[in-house]
């Protein structure tokens, strides 16, 4: 018997398109506020971050979240997610340790249709 939460492979291609879209909406908001984007989709020690950005002194690790409206995709940024994020954004700066001496931060981008995008600074603590 099928288990019922699965989804189909047509869907799960659907999710990521609309998920490589929410990023790179992203990444133009971000690229339009001065950020400068050092990666994109990282990915390590069982989490991912969605992109790692630079403005001056700031190296912020962004999560971003598309959803119907805007606190919703806030809300999807749950404990779980937190955790894995954090570990890999651990691993990001153990190899790019030119990295620790600048401020470090999680950030959030909320994107909802028709809506401007959602910027949240230091949205949740990195926890070292």
């Amino acid at each position: 018997m099928a288990v019922a939460s699965r989804r189909a492979p047509s869907d799960r291609r659907a999710a990521l398109r609309r998920g490589m879209h929410a990023e790179i909406v992203a990444a133009a908001f971000l690229l339009a506020k001065g950020y400068r984007i050092l990666a994109w989709r990282y990915a390590g020690d069982g989490g991912e971050i969605d992109l790692v950005c630079r403005r001056g002194a700031v190296i912020a690790f962004v999560e971003v979240k598309q959803r119907a409206d805007l606190d919703a995709a806030g809300w999807a940024i749950g404990p779980v997610k937190q955790q894995r994020f954090q570990r890999a954004a651990r691993r990001w700066i153990a190899r790019n340790p030119w990295a620790s001496a600048m401020t470090l931060r999680c950030d959030a981008v909320l994107l909802a249709p028709w809506r401007w995008p959602r910027h949240i600074p230091d949205a949740f603590t990195l926890w070292m």
